[in-house]
């Protein structure tokens, strides 16, 4: 069931993740709520983003889906976009599909 006090636009995929996925678009500008809290976003983002639950330090494990996706690389508020740009993946050394297929080309 959403939380009255968060965007319906934002679902939450398992209790204890730390993001929202997006299930429509969000202009830029835009004030939502993210767990009755007032967020900003100052830039477009489109469905299947992932925006911050609560605060994040670096470091810090990032879950979806109940399991970690990555790493915060950087300090992250809640309502910030999670990406690529604050976000160190578990899965790839890279961001960039490209670049992890060019990567392991290298070591063949």
């Amino acid at each position: 069931m959403p939380r009255s006090d968060t965007d319906p636009r934002l679902m939450l995929l398992s209790p204890g993740d730390s993001v929202y996925v997006l299930r429509d678009q969000i202009a830029a500008g835009e004030t939502i709520l993210v767990q009755g809290r007032k967020v900003a976003i100052s830039a477009a983002l489109g469905l299947g983003h992932k925006i911050a639950r609560a605060a994040l330090r670096p470091g810090d494990k990032v879950l979806k889906y109940g399991a970690p996706i990555g790493s915060a690389s950087a300090p992250i508020a809640p309502g910030d976009h999670v990406h690529t740009h604050n976000l160190k993946s578990d899965y790839t050394a890279t961001h960039t599909l490209e670049a992890a297929r060019a990567n392991a080309g290298e070591k063949s």
